[in-house]
């Protein structure tokens, strides 16, 4: 179920909302207007595990759920065009709240100079990738960047932020996936990292992008989780071994044709598998996977 834009929320709620850190803002980076779209936040769940409906006309088993593409949250907010995966904003669906810690996944694309000015998080592990364009990001501890392809960010935010981000460019969109995971520890320093992958080493293998360690390949964050990202020709197999006991798997096809586990999986479709040792994948095109090992329960 999605719910109407409120379009006749007046400005001053709408930048109270963004100061108590419960919505964002957007506007135009070269004029500064402000647009109320009303895309707040929703307020901060408790992660109980997973969610799942069972499915009797599918192959699924009931340690799997499945969200397909066309099932995920939308909206065209004329700046922002976003696919939710889980629940956010307008979009509300008590069976699609999050799959363990993971909170937010966003598939979001920004038209040229827009973006979202500057807004608050905390305790919150925050993930970005980049798929196209320029993403120039600002925020209070003094960090001004670009992010592209091949770039992945991460912020903890910790006892609290403030940051914005928008499209450097004006004459082309910027495609990023945004994604959110409850830490395993509250109130720490705010910290921010960005590395740049290189492609060669992502070729029809899973290149680690993220752990909790950082000592470890990739970027880190304060959470038990790894993500790997892989590009796969056609018919490239693979196992994935889960890395926790109390670890699932949220697999996230970017682009694509796959099987994972016995379940066939498109563009843009997910599937999350807990209660397992390892996963199977096997490929039907060029295809592109995130894999997201996170825990079931903080």
């Amino acid at each position: 179920m999605q719910n109407p834009i409120n379009k006749d929320m007046n400005r001053k709620d709408f930048i109270k909302k963004g100061i108590l850190g419960t919505g964002f803002l957007a506007s135009s980076a070269a004029v500064g207007n402000i647009i109320t779209n009303d895309i707040d936040e929703l307020n901060r769940l408790e992660p109980m595990g997973f969610n799942h409906i069972p499915n009797p006309n599918s192959n699924l088993t009931e340690n799997m759920v499945l969200h397909k593409a066309t099932t995920r949250g939308h909206a065209d907010h004329g700046w922002l065009n976003t696919h939710h995966s889980f629940s956010f904003a307008n979009y509300y669906n008590p069976e699609r709240m999050h799959f363990g810690v993971l909170r937010v996944l966003n598939d979001d694309v920004v038209s040229g100079n827009m973006g979202f000015p500057t807004h608050p998080h905390d305790n919150m592990e925050i993930i970005s990738i980049p798929l196209s364009g320029d993403l120039e990001h600002k925020d209070s501890m003094g960090n001004v960047q670009v992010i592209k392809q091949n770039d992945i960010q991460v912020m903890s935010a910790g006892t609290g932020i403030q940051h914005s981000e928008y499209n450097k460019n004006a004459d082309k969109e910027v495609q990023f996936l945004q994604i959110w995971l409850f830490p395993n520890k509250k109130n720490v320093t705010p910290r921010y990292d960005q590395i740049t992958l290189k492609p060669e080493n992502g070729k029809n293998k899973l290149q680690q992008i993220l752990s909790p360690s950082p000592n470890d390949e990739g970027v880190w964050i304060h959470q038990n989780a790894w993500f790997h990202l892989g590009k796969f020709d056609k018919e490239s197999s693979m196992e994935y071994k889960i890395k926790a006991a109390s670890n699932g798997v949220y697999a996230f096809l970017i682009n694509g044709k796959a099987e994972i586990n016995g379940v066939k999986l498109e563009k843009r479709d997910g599937l999350g598998v807990w209660d397992t040792n390892n996963i199977s994948i096997k490929t039907y095109s060029n295809t592109e996977i995130l894999l997201m090992d996170v825990p079931m329960y903080l």
